[in-house]
């Protein structure tokens, strides 16, 4: 279970989280919210890229700063194009990161072949990430996040640059890879997660002003199973 308990975080004069209680168990959650509603910043307390001003993440009930390597170690994040080397192929990309995570030389071949066919990159595995497409990009990036099987996985518009089959490819993957984990995934593609969501996110202004089933949201806000029109109403911005 991930607890986070009045998280804040101050930029200066900014508020960029305010006061963020949230719970999730296993299963996946989507996080909406418009530009510069906090997303970014909530995801990167989870993973450790930078510390709350205020407040604690727990994992099954410890401080994840006293776990250190033990909480990284179970963590899988894919950021929205942002760590690759260009220079690299797309296997030895993977290789790298497999390293990072201390996967054992003797099952680092399986895994990455297991996550290259995941996201349908086998083919262009020997390829230079430079000359890969912004979709190739982001699926080599949801590759290195689910290598080591991590038990947290969080994904930044994972389908960002794909066309609409491989947008539904990854969408069933996600929800296929589910199981026992905590998946959060931070999109502006509502499609995508509306059909394999077990809660929506509703963030906006650094607080989260609603958590609940898409089934849920849809009555409260009477839109009929609609929740783009959740979102048009909650942010009053179209998708």
């Amino acid at each position: 279970m991930l607890e986070l308990k009045n998280i804040s975080k101050h930029y200066g004069d900014k508020q960029a989280l305010n006061d963020v209680n949230l719970t999730l168990s296993e299963g996946i959650y989507g996080l909406l919210g418009p530009n510069g509603a906090g997303k970014s910043t909530l995801m990167n307390i989870v993973t450790q890229n930078i510390t709350p001003s205020d407040g604690t993440v727990l994992w099954d009930g410890k401080d994840v700063q006293s776990l250190g390597v033990d909480y990284r170690s179970i963590i899988g994040y894919a950021p929205q194009q942002q760590g690759l080397y260009d220079t690299f192929t797309g296997r030895r990309f993977l290789s790298y990161m497999a390293t990072l995570k201390g996967i054992a030389k003797q099952d680092m071949k399986k895994e990455i072949e297991r996550v290259l066919t995941y996201v349908n990159l086998t083919e262009a595995a020997d390829r230079p990430v430079g000359t890969y497409s912004g979709g190739m990009k982001q699926r080599i990036l949801i590759a290195q996040a689910i290598l080591g099987n991590p038990k947290l996985i969080i994904l930044d518009e994972p389908t960002a640059g794909l066309d609409p089959k491989e947008r539904v490819r990854v969408r069933e993957k996600i929800k296929a890879i589910a199981g026992d984990k905590i998946i959060l995934v931070s999109t502006h593609v509502v499609s995508d997660i509306q059909s394999i969501a077990k809660e929506i996110i509703l963030l906006k202004d650094g607080a989260i002003i609603d958590k609940n089933t898409v089934d849920g949201l849809c009555k409260k806000h009477d839109c009929t199973d609609d929740l783009e029109q959740v979102y048009m109403q909650v942010f009053g911005e179209d998708v």
